[in-house]
Formats: structure tokens, C-alpha cells, sequence
């Protein structure tokens, strides 16, 4: 599969917009499109997978590695991947965009503001290309769109600017229309704020679809993995739905080949499978605390869990996981009562970051003194009984105190951090309920 990553000059500049106009330009040109994303994401995605209608691949070199991230790259289905980068192209010392797109051999196509350049814009462009050669990064800037560029002499002044070796993919033109709302966590869902059809459409006409199908490269074949996936007979529980969203295809995919896979909704009052495990993704429960509290599931989670149902909950599940939830706006909800936690909202992110953790004894996800990697990022604060029994200490990152992460009770776990089933973490947990 052919691919190339959007990059952008910095956070804010317009790549997300600019990936889901490239995604329908090929789509509509007949190509099937995989699309990806660079870094520890999972609301960029969302909106690549309702414009694409396929999942979309998290591609980060800390939480994978890098033979981790060349296979889940070629587990994607399609013609052409388009891979949206983090932030700015270099941003990041985990696992920058200019990282992926080195470690999987693809070009870059770059994400330029030209809303008031024409010279400049091609100055910013060659500055980025000639910035990986001093850094030592073997990546190619292949060229540029020009996002919030208007037509005509504007886009024939920002082309004709461009050094050689350097190519106009095209541009998005300045509109409200191609503005996705945000909130604490970042983009709102691509189900909830999927933009409009005929603005993506004219967007993705402003682009030359056959220059971008031409740059379009195929890393090298990754190594096969090593040991053998063995299937079990475990069934494992996987809460999904507007409050628990937060997975990576790979995950679940990896419980798929393990085990057999059931859903339920929390949020609908689903009651909780017969099932030797239960996972809780992150997602947004502060959102639906109230529906949350109002149906049976979590009572009845919390009762499976003192009877010793292992229950493994990231981020959000931590949250639903706790004692209690108190929303920003100062309503507090009784949640499963697994975890001897309270759990309030902050006014402004607590952690973000990628982490590091290392197991102070066998726990649900890791053997005693096994490191893992994931990531944080969450604006809740959890407040821990004095005696909390903790599963991880902090390498790199903030945890749930500053020192620890991973909250004990019963044979249940619950952390801040979201881990990639390359850590290994979703084989253990398939394995240890057993």
C-alpha cells in the first residue's frame, strides 16, 4: 500500500481539514483510502473514518516501535494511506511527524498557511525541506497545499514561488464551513461533527488528486512479528459507545485474534456480558456521567468486580472505574465504585504526554518489573484513599499522583495511561484472567 503523511508548519494550521479534503479528492477519484494518524489520537481519526469509511491507523514510534509501527501500517486496507501528522512536522521528541514518516520511508506533503503570503508560503516550504537535512532526518518534503488560499493570482503567485523539486498539491480554500468545533480533549467526534458534504467536496476539488497519487510511495515490507498468536476460549467485554470511544483499531483487533469479543453499551443500561474480563477504553463519561449513573451497568460492573472479574479501564474508564465523578459544572455522580478514587474535572488538562511506567508487581497488563509504554492526556484529577494500592511507578509521564499509576482493587486495574497492544499489555490481559 502506497501512502504519503500530511505534515503541517504547526499545530492549529489546518491538517486535519486539509487530510479529509485529500481523502475525498482520491476517494472520488476511485482510489480506496486507508487513512492514519501520526501520534497517540483518537478524535482526528473519528473524522478520518466517516469521510473514508474504514478505520483509521494510530502510527506512533513510542507506543509501537518501529518494526511495531511498519506492521500496523501494513495491516491497513486500501489503494493509497494518508497518514495526518501531529502538530508541527518536527514537534515531538516521542514521536514526531518527521519520525513516522522516517521510520516508514514516506514523503511529506506539507500544510502551508498562505492566507496572507505568496513568497513567503514557498519560503516556509523550502525552510522545512532543508531543516531535515541539518537534523540529520532522512525525510522528503515533496511540496506543499496551500491552506486558506484563495484562487487565481494568489494560488499562481504561491506556485510559481516554489523552488524546484518541489511540488503544488493544491489548496483549501478559506471557509466557516470547513471549521470542526472543538472542546477540552480537542476536535468534537467525527460522527457528531462531520462537515459539510458539498464544502469537503469543493475542497477537494482545489486539489491535484493525480500529483498526489504519483508521490505516493510503499515503505518497506516489516518484519514478521515474533512468537505465534495463540487463539484462547476467553470472552472479553468491551464497553463501546458515546462514552467510551477511545480505542485503537489495533486493539481491539489484537483481542479479536485472541479472543471472543463482546460490546456493550454502558451509557444504554446495557447489562455486562458473561464474559472472563471487561474493557473499559477512555472516552468521555463526564459528558454522560448523569446517563451513566442512571442505569444499572456500573452497579452491576462493580459487583462482578468484587466477585473478581478482572476489569481493565484507560483514562475514562479509570474515571467510570472511581468512586465518583464530579463534572466541571459541580454535579457529582456515583460511578461503578471499584477503585477507591473521587474523580472531579479541572478546568484545564492535567497530563499530555507519552508515558512510560514500570510494573512494581504482576498486575492485569504487565509482569512485575516489565516497563510498558503509552500516553496521557486528560482533564480530570483523581483523589486516592491514603492506603491505594498502585501497579506501575512513573519512568516518563504524570500517572494518577505525580510517582504512580494503575489503581488496584480486587483483580481489576485502572490508569491514566492508554497503552497500544504492541506493549504486549492486551496479550497479558487475555492471558491472566485464565
Amino acid at each position: 500500500m502506497k501512502g504519503f503523511v500530511v505534515g503541517g508548519v504547526s499545530s492549529g494550521v489546518g491538517k486535519t481539514v486539509a487530510t479529509l479534503a485529500i481523502i475525498r479528492a482520491l476517494d472520488e477519484a476511485g482510489f480506496a483510502v486507508q487513512p492514519a494518524k501520526a501520534g497517540p489520537d483518537f478524535i482526528d481519526p473519528s473524522h478520518h473514518e466517516a469521510v473514508a469509511g474504514r478505520p483509521s491507523r494510530s502510527l506512533d514510534l513510542w507506543l509501537e516501535g518501529r518494526e511495531g509501527l511498519a506492521r500496523n501500517y501494513a495491516r491497513g486496507e486500501g489503494d493509497i494511506c494518508v497518514v495526518e501528522g501531529v502538530m508541527g512536522l518536527y514537534d515531538g521528541d516521542g514521536s514526531s511527524t518527521a519520525m513516522v514518516a522516517e521510520a516508514l520511508d514516506l514523503p511529506v506533503v506539507l500544510v502551508v498557511d498562505a492566507k496572507a503570503g505568496m513568497e513567503s508560503v514557498a519560503a516556509t516550504a523550502y525552510g522545512f525541506r532543508e531543516y531535515a537535512a541539518a537534523i540529520g532526518r532522512e525525510i522528503e518534503v515533496a511540496g506543499i497545499i496551500a491552506q486558506r488560499a484563495h484562487g487565481g493570482r494568489h494560488e499562481q503567485g504561491i506556485r510559481e514561488a516554489l523552488p524546484e523539486r518541489m511540488d503544488y498539491f493544491g489548496r483549501i480554500p478559506p471557509s466557516g464551513d470547513l471549521e470542526i468545533p472543538d472542546r477540552h480533549l480537542g476536535l468534537e467526534m467525527g460522527e457528531e461533527s462531520a462537515l459539510p458534504q458539498d464544502a469537503l467536496s469543493e475542497a477537494a476539488q482545489q486539489l491535484e488528486t493525480e500529483r498526489l497519487v504519483d508521490v505516493a510511495r510503499e515503505p518497506p515490507q516489516p518484519p514478521e512479528p515474533s512468537g505465534r498468536v495463540e487463539p484462547t476460549d476467553a470472552t472479553v467485554a468491551v464497553a463501546s459507545d458515546a462514552a467510551f470511544c477511545f480505542r485503537y483499531p489495533a486493539s481491539i483487533e489484537r483481542l479479536q485474534e485472541r479472543a471472543t469479543v463482546q460490546t456493550f453499551s454502558p451509557v444504554a443500561g446495557d447489562p455486562v456480558p458473561d464474559c472472563d474480563g471487561v474493557y473499559l477504553p477512555g472516552g468521555y463519561p463526564e459528558l454522560h456521567a448523569a446517563e451513566l449513573a442512571a442505569t444499572d451497568t456500573l452497579a452491576e460492573l462493580g459487583d462482578r468486580a468484587s466477585d473478581g472479574l478482572p476489569v481493565f479501564g484507560e483514562c475514562g474508564g479509570l474515571m467510570a472505574m472511581s468512586q465518583s465523578l464530579t463534572t466541571a459544572d459541580g454535579a457529582t455522580h456515583e460511578m461503578a465504585g471499584i477503585l477507591p478514587a473521587d474523580v472531579e474535572m479541572q478546568d484545564r488538562y492535567q497530563a499530555l504526554d507519552h508515558v512510560e511506567l514500570e510494573a512494581t508487581a504482576g498486575t492485569l497488563t504487565a509482569g512485575a518489573g516489565e516497563t510498558i509504554r503509552g500516553h496521557e492526556f486528560h482533564y480530570s484529577k483523581a483523589s486516592v484513599d491514603s492506603d491505594a494500592r498502585f501497579a506501575f511507578e512513573i519512568v516518563r509521564g504524570d500517572g494518577i499522583d505525580g510517582d504512580h499509576d494503575g489503581l488496584l482493587e480486587y483483580d481489576s486495574l485502572g490508569t491514566y495511561a492508554h497503552v497500544h497492544p504492541e506493549s504486549g499489555a492486551f496479550d497479558r490481559f487475555v492471558d491472566r484472567p485464565r
